[in-house]
């Protein structure tokens, strides 16, 4: 079969609800609505700042409370994911969704919207959960085009809340139309969670899951990769203090508090570090055998890379409608529209990166490839001026969209195929880093015009391609079969061992 079948065959299964691919409509959906959830908040700004006299201060803060979390949460939500598998989690995230939500939609003063957008912000980490589930149903030769279709489709979720919340809320009417529309989506989520519960499985009838040997921390398999775990920890921990000092900066909390709160994100770093190193003696004592090891190296580049791609991504459209707004003297709707192809670009590029993964042969040089397209793109935006046609700013947007979305597809093709029994961790720091990456350069934005704002995103995807080099192709990339670990296959040998003959 030619790559060019290969691929329409593929594209046609998408049409279907059957097996493997109801799995893949299922989870998306749950992404979709996880996502919704998660980015409720943004239609409504400046009609809660208004209601409740809101300053600009106060409603960045709420914005920051918004993804807060979402780092830590990954990470976590990854560890569990892994130990109980993507069905209870994902269906405990929707389920859990509904309450926070409520909880904001229902505020009537500040200090309630604050605290209930914090506990929204774990959400975030729902799209962890899906990336596993996605892996175990599909072959490492099409879970590029899965896993795109995945992040493509239910990222879409945040561009959705965008378009249909205020309808929604205008529809219903009143000073309470924002409250309504933000509380349904949390009992949309919530009824969905339950219906996703009952609705699929782990794996394929006959497959078994595998789960991590220790829990705690990322299961690395040899001494150097402990240290480079460590680390790998620390922005992670770390932008939780970039957090608290933004807040701090628009003086909404005080300097003692923010000397607190910094002092809190250094004891839990340690906290981390020695946790990594406890669960991770095995590898510090090099005990794994070489066909059970994995290189860490791959995690760390596939966590640039996803800095560079989504953290661009999450940085960009939150500040690209008022540059079109700025440059090109355009209105809030006009420039919202103008804006809107780089968030479309999910629907089709994702999943084109992930196919592009699947059937190029090389799922490092395709990622290399799409982080250099990243960088010119990026490029190209930096170039951008009131002299330039809108129509045309647009399509040079659009095109460095396509680049940001396919090199996420591209990713994750990559993570799920690196350790079976810790791809839920894997998928949980490379997505940690994505918002990492996102705090990063709404940071440098605010010492920046947007020419060197898209200059530093460029250099950071020029470093994130070069550094592919060290990526080690997965093993069995292309197999046909599902991935099995190799603890999988040991339990398979030892339960045909003990079966009776005949």
């Amino acid at each position: 079969m030619t790559r060019g079948s290969e691929a329409r065959q593929r594209l046609r299964g998408l049409w279907s609800f059957d097996g493997k691919y109801r799995i893949l409509h299922l989870t998306w959906f749950a992404f979709f609505l996880s996502f919704v959830v998660w980015f409720n908040f943004a239609p409504f700004v400046n009609t809660i700042g208004q209601e409740f006299g809101l300053s600009k201060a106060q409603k960045v803060t709420i914005g920051l409370c918004n993804v807060a979390l979402t780092v830590p949460a990954r990470i976590f939500v990854g560890m569990a994911l892994d130990r109980y598998g993507p069905r209870r989690v994902y269906s405990v995230i929707l389920v859990y969704a509904a309450f926070p939500c409520m909880a904001f939609a229902l505020s009537q003063t500040f200090t309630q919207l604050v605290v209930s957008r914090l506990a929204l912000s774990v959400v975030g980490a729902g799209f962890v959960v899906g990336i596993r589930m996605v892996s175990e149903w599909f072959a490492p030769r099409e879970v590029g085009m899965a896993e795109g279709v995945y992040g493509g489709w239910g990222n879409f979720g945040s561009a959705a809340a965008a378009f249909t919340l205020p309808v929604f809320a205008g529809v219903v009417g009143g000073d309470a139309g924002w409250r309504w529309a933000i509380g349904t989506t949390g009992v949309i989520a919530l009824l969905y969670g339950i219906y996703y519960f009952r609705s699929v499985t782990d794996t394929p009838e006959g497959a078994s899951y595998a789960r991590p040997r220790r829990q705690g921390a990322l299961e690395v398999t040899n001494r150097r990769a402990v240290h480079g775990l460590a680390l790998l920890t620390v922005p992670l921990v770390a932008v939780l203090g970039v957090i608290l000092w933004r807040v701090w900066l628009v003086d909404v909390i005080s300097t003692p508090v923010l000397f607190v709160g910094l002092l809190v994100v250094a004891a839990f770093l340690s906290l981390q570090i020695a946790t990594a190193y406890r669960v991770n003696r095995p590898a510090m004592e090099d005990s794994y055998p070489e066909a059970d090891q994995y290189p860490f190296r791959t995690v760390a580049v596939l966590a640039v890379a996803y800095f560079c791609t989504f953290g661009s991504e999450l940085a960009v459209v939150t500040m690209l409608p008022a540059f079109f707004g700025d440059t090109w003297g355009l209105g809030p709707a006009m420039a919202g529209v103008a804006a809107s192809g780089f968030a479309f670009m999910n629907l089709a590029a994702r999943p084109a990166g992930g196919i592009l993964s699947d059937l190029l042969g090389s799922r490092r040089r395709t990622l290399r490839v799409l982080m250099v397209g990243l960088a010119a793109g990026y490029l190209g935006m930096a170039l951008l001026g009131s002299a330039w046609p809108v129509p045309v700013a647009m399509l040079v947007t659009m095109g460095c969209s396509f680049f940001v979305q396919s090199g996420e597809g591209a990713v994750f093709a990559i993570v799920p195929l690196v350790k079976k029994r810790v791809s839920g961790q894997v998928a949980g720091i490379a997505g940690a880093y994505g918002n990492v990456g996102a705090i990063a350069f709404l940071t440098v934005f605010l010492f920046a015009n947007p020419q060197v704002f898209f200059l530093v995103i460029a250099a950071a995807a020029a470093v994130g391609a070069i550094i592919t080099r060290w990526l080690v192709e997965p093993a069995n990339s292309f197999g046909a079969e599902l991935m099995v670990d190799h603890d999988d296959a040991e339990a398979v040998e030892e339960r045909l061992e003990v079966m009776p003959a005949g």
